[in-house]
């Protein structure tokens, strides 16, 4: 039987590539998509376009510096960096898609 280690549950790391990949989070504070009001729909909308934008920017930047390292440097940051953004912004663009059927929904 496979216990967590508890060493790797509080390392900041590993709880933020867990969550980063976990589309049904969402964060600190945001309404419930099934009860918010459009007021609400509008404000997370608004917060999830910014930070996918950003993490979009991020994984561009990333495969830009690739380019430029030795074919080692660029697998290691192919396993390890590109998949965690890539989650994060999939979590986020998933989030996103919630918020925006409920603007609809509203209008």
């Amino acid at each position: 039987m496979n216990t967590p280690d508890p060493a790797l549950e509080t390392r900041p790391d590993i709880v933020a590539a867990t969550r980063g990949g976990d589309d049904t989070l969402g964060m600190d504070g945001e309404a419930d998509p099934a009860t918010a009001t459009l007021e609400q729909a509008l404000f997370w909308r608004n917060i999830y376009r910014e930070i996918l934008t950003m993490e979009e920017a991020v994984l561009a930047r990333i495969k830009d510096l690739m380019a430029d390292q030795s074919p080692q440097a660029r697998r290691e940051v192919e396993l390890t960096n590109v998949p965690v953004v890539e989650a994060q912004a999939e979590r986020f663009r998933s989030r996103l898609g919630f918020w925006e059927t409920r603007v609809a929904a509203h209008q």
